[in-house]
């Protein structure tokens, strides 16, 4: 960590300030007090959580996608306004009638940080790695990738991919971290090499100058940049000269740090810090994710939820608003459905989410779940107790399965909530007897994010038979497997919206899902950093951004 950087930290710990630390010292000039956007400084960003690898697929992983969103290119921009997909590297493309074929024409004169071309043969390569993997590497398939099969470099630059089964999903997956375009010698790379920042080279706005594995991250701004989205105001280089990211877990030191001026942004503002930050008026920033809710899946391997009448009974006995109400903001809107109220394809199943304990209890008598001498139900001598994990990827994860086990309690269903340390807890929330239910949520602006979220072969929530997991599982369902295949593979438009709000539907009735809120990314800045954006799930881009204070 740079000597700046380390007594920034330990100083706002202590309520000190440091005024040989400003980030932008000697930034500012006269243009900045008529709001005329002005070039250069360093911008402190402060980070919850260090990040673990920017191999592009993994980058659903906020900390790693707020830095591949600054140090790689996507080969189309989609609008986080309208959700358009828009030329970037790809400066247009065409799509065959059953979505089984796209072609790229790229634009020229871009390169990656190292001075190789971007060209077709390079994008060809991300892809086929992207969409068919690599073992001997430990490259994982692309979640947001279906049906890959090849590519083809028809000249320099135009590229076309074929896919052995329709794939309407494929170009808004163009767009997302997942899929930021690196190197030929970065894919070259092991899976455990590309931990280490230095190594991953892009062709974004910002290229890694230095790292303090685990602490801290230095970027520079590419002066050569020339080739952001196309239709941005912005354009050239990028105006600040640097980004200066700091990992800090304590929410009161990057809190303090923010209102010192010591920092210019940060990453997880808890709800309740909200206020103290808007009444020194720094702008909170809560970009939606547009994907699916923050959710509670079963695991039907479990015996005790195996039965849908109890998992209905728990859904029933889950009171989202209360949840809503106590520990979150205005920011955190009360689910009504399985993905979020901006998202394609949303459905509002608000009359089939509804708070009743009473019917809760009904569902569980029915169930042969019947109330025993300590407050918990039983059936057959085994009491009605269910464990899950905390998650600290989402905010107030811990508080709001702590009131969600007080509901269920109201019931005669005890829920235990562990914190588990990082071995256990993996592997354990891996086997549905020891784990029969998990917090989750996943972040996409298309619809291919429901079976992101519950295939097999993908993040597996449910713990199918034939998934991810080495745990031998005996559940499948063909009924939703089948549907989540069909919103993958439907090239139009209206049926494959139309079998989104199915799947939603189907999901609920049979209550594997308990939707609970919508969950933003929030931010803090200070005012004088202006001109942030967010890509459309909510990871900033700091392309546009500049300081304003002197």
């Amino acid at each position: 960590m740079s000597r700046c950087a380390g007594l920034l930290l330990a100083a706002v710990a202590a309520g000190l300030w440091l005024s040989g630390c400003s980030p932008q010292s000697g930034t500012a000039d006269a243009s900045a007090q008529s709001g005329v956007p002005i070039q250069g400084g360093t911008l402190v960003y402060l980070e919850q959580q260090a990040h673990t690898s920017l191999y592009p697929p993994a980058g659903g992983f906020y900390p790693n996608g707020g830095i591949l969103n600054q140090i790689t290119d996507k080969l189309t921009y989609q609008n986080p306004t309208t959700l358009e997909i828009e030329p970037w590297i790809a400066e247009s493309w065409t799509v065959n009638d059953d979505a089984t074929e796209y072609s790229f024409r790229l634009r020229q004169g871009v390169s990656f940080s190292d001075g190789t071309p971007l060209d077709a043969a390079a994008v060809a390569k991300n892809f086929d790695t992207f969409g068919l993997g690599n073992k001997a590497l430990k490259h994982s398939v692309s979640e947001v990738i279906n049906n890959y099969q090849r590519s083809e470099v028809v000249d320099a630059h135009t590229v076309r991919f074929y896919f052995s089964q329709p794939s309407p999903g494929f170009l808004q997956a163009t767009s997302v971290i997942g899929s930021g375009l690196v190197s030929v010698a970065t894919l070259a790379l092991p899976l455990d090499e590309l931990g280490d920042a230095t190594k991953v080279i892009g062709s974004g706005p910002f290229v890694v100058a230095s790292e303090t594995l685990g602490k801290e991250l230095h970027l520079v701004a590419r002066q050569d940049y020339a080739w952001g989205p196309a239709k941005l105001a912005h354009q050239g280089r990028a105006r600040l000269d640097g980004i200066q990211i700091v990992v800090a877990p304590e929410d009161g030191v990057r809190i303090g740090a923010l209102l010192a001026g010591q920092a210019g942004f940060i990453r997880q503002i808890q709800a309740y810090d909200e206020k103290r930050v808007q009444d020194q008026q720094f702008p909170i920033y809560a970009s939606s994710t547009r994907g699916v809710n923050d959710s509670l899946a079963f695991r039907p391997d479990n015996p005790l939820v195996a039965d849908v009448r109890v998992r209905k009974a728990l859904l029933h006995a889950t009171d989202a608003r209360q949840i809503v109400q106590t520990l979150f903001s205005a920011h955190y809107p009360q689910a009504t459905g399985v993905i979020v109220s901006t998202a394609a394809g949303y459905v509002d199943l608000s009359d089939k989410l509804k708070f009743d304990p009473e019917q809760a209890k009904a569902l569980l008598d029915d169930a042969g779940w019947k109330p025993g001498t300590s407050g918990v139900r039983e059936k057959d001598g085994q009491p009605l107790v269910l464990t899950t994990y905390e998650s600290l990827n989402y905010l107030q994860n811990k508080e709001v399965l702590q009131l969600v086990a007080q509901q269920w309690a109201q019931v005669g269903v005890r829920l235990n909530v562990l914190a588990g340390d990082l071995g256990s807890k993996t592997l354990d929330s891996l086997d549905p007897l020891k784990t029969p239910l998990i917090p989750a949520m996943v972040g996409r602006a298309d619809p291919d994010v429901i079976k992101s979220n519950y295939y097999p072969t993908n993040r597996n929530l449910l713990l199918q038979k034939g998934g991810v997991s080495q745990k031998v599982h005996s559940f499948v369902d063909d009924k939703l497997n089948g549907l989540l295949d069909a919103i993958a593979r439907e090239p139009v438009v209206s049926r494959r919206l139309a079998l989104t709000r199915e799947v939603q539907h189907y999901l609920v009735d049979q209550a594997y899902v308990i939707p609970l809120f919508e969950e933003p990314q929030v931010f803090a800045g200070a005012p004088w950093v202006k001109g942030v954006a967010f890509e459309a799930v909510g990871r900033p881009s700091f392309y546009a951004t500049w300081l304003d204070k002197h």
